[in-house]
């Protein structure tokens, strides 16, 4: 790496929350704003469909605890929500006011209800019965937490499963801290605990803990294992490359390995990418590229992190083709490319790429990040799951072919977009589901 160094900013103070939280006036004048719309557009685009009108009348009123209660009563992680939804996608976008006028910030009015919780510890409690039914649930990232809170708040005892150290899944370990801080990733696992959820971490399913001893030992199984890491690229050199998830992760734990470089290229172009494109340039790197094979049109991040991220300096080269890493010795000095030319659709739907032969050139850099995605998860063929499209397959209840053995969140996500708020709300309806099938069978309750 050419000058590559052991990052010296202050990782906090460069990757801070992108906004500062609401004041109360600012968050009594935007409350003020809203319309109160009966039958709420933004309400429908909310995938948890939180009553969006309602908790933030209770902010007007100054009812901040009945804010969170209307919040916590549709998603229980409101407050990861409220900083990684794309809002202007969803509840922002669909609001009324936003074709003449701003649309009312509900992400922000959002945040400002769950921080008054968190500081005042206005959190959910159980108020059902003990109904002598267990649940294991694998994995402690946004879907399982919220199947686990939902399954504690109808009166199962509910285990959880997570192989790293803390809990939270890519909330704690892999989205920029500019959107959502480790802590409170943190503390929304607490208050899950606080609902009764134990939460086992450092166990890996089908290393220290496996299905058929859970099976044995609990009345369900819930599967909310997500994705893996980043593929490979199948090009020489890739060993020089650095993982984005990883790169991400060292941005969050403060690890002493981070480190950042002068000239820093990212192969991808999805949120991910933006996040490593952004930490790079936050950390001190002098020029940051982003290398896509396709347009601007077909990049899976969301317009406004594209938007964001021009602003943030960040350089784009588009129809690019990374095909090897030029080295010195086992350090990056370059990336080679390829320009790319495009055709007709491919299974993606988005126009096939196809690399130009003999237009080779090399873009300079002493680091380069790769974050194209996730691969597929292999549990599914371990475990004898049948799936679709590479993902685990699951009924309307969230049930897999395995009787008694759901799967929830991204590593069923075979359709529509993986996201948090939608890995939220597949915990909230597998719960509900789960509830009602034990229900349906009616076995007599014995709670010691």
């Amino acid at each position: 790496m050419e000058s590559a160094s052991s990052v010296s900013r202050d990782i906090g103070q460069a990757l801070a929350e992108q906004l500062p939280p609401l004041t109360a006036n600012a968050a009594a004048v935007e409350a003020d704003r809203c319309l109160y719309c009966y039958d709420a557009p933004c309400t429908h685009a909310c995938p948890t469909h939180i009553d969006i009108p309602s908790f933030i009348k209770k902010i007007a009123t100054h009812n901040l605890r009945g804010s969170a209660a209307t919040i916590f009563a549709s998603n229980l992680l409101g407050a990861t929500c409220a900083r990684v939804c794309p809002v202007q996608e969803l509840c922002e976008g669909a609001c009324v006011l936003g074709a003449d006028h701003k649309p009312i910030s509900i992400g922000r009015l959002q945040r400002y209800a769950m921080d008054y919780a968190r500081e005042h510890r206005s959190y959910p409690t159980v108020k059902a019965a003990p109904t002598g039914r267990s649940i294991a649930v694998i994995g402690a990232g946004a879907a399982g937490l919220s199947c686990a809170g939902e399954l504690a708040r109808l009166g199962h005892a509910v285990t959880v499963f997570e192989r790293r150290s803390l809990p939270g899944g890519l909330s704690t370990y892999g989205i920029i801290a500019l959107r959502e801080p480790v802590d409170i990733a943190i503390e929304e696992a607490r208050m899950i605990e606080g609902l009764g959820v134990e939460i086992k971490t450092g166990l890996e399913f089908g290393k220290d803990v496996f299905l058929a001893t859970l099976q044995k030992e609990f009345d369900a199984v819930v599967v909310s294992a997500g994705l893996g890491r980043t593929p490979g690229l199948g090009i020489d050199g890739e060993e020089a490359i650095v993982d984005g998830l990883e790169f991400i992760e060292a941005s969050k734990t403060g690890a002493a390995a981070l480190k950042v470089g002068r000239n820093v290229i990212v192969i991808g172009a999805g949120n991910t990418a933006v996040d490593c494109a952004t930490i790079a340039k936050r950390l001190g790197a002098d020029r940051v590229t982003m290398v896509y094979r396709r347009t601007d049109r077909e990049m899976s991040c969301y317009e406004h992190e594209y938007d964001f991220a021009r602003k943030e300096g960040i350089e784009f080269r588009f129809l690019t083709q990374p095909a090897r890493v030029v080295l010195d010795g086992s350090l990056p000095i370059g990336l080679e490319c390829l320009r790319v030319e495009l055709g007709a659709p491919d299974a993606s739907g988005r126009p096939a790429p196809t690399a130009v032969q003999g237009s080779e050139f090399v873009l300079a850099a002493d680091q380069i990040v790769k974050a194209i995605g996730q691969v597929k998860p292999s549990l599914a063929a371990q475990l004898g799951l049948e799936t679709k499209k590479g993902l685990i397959a699951v009924d309307a209840s969230f049930q897999t072919n395995i009787e008694g053995v759901y799967a929830i969140g991204d590593c069923i996500r075979a359709s529509g977009a993986a996201s948090t708020v939608m890995a939220v709300q597949d915990g909230k309806l597998a719960a509900a589901a789960i509830h009602q099938q034990f229900a349906q069978r009616a076995e007599p309750v014995e709670v010691n």
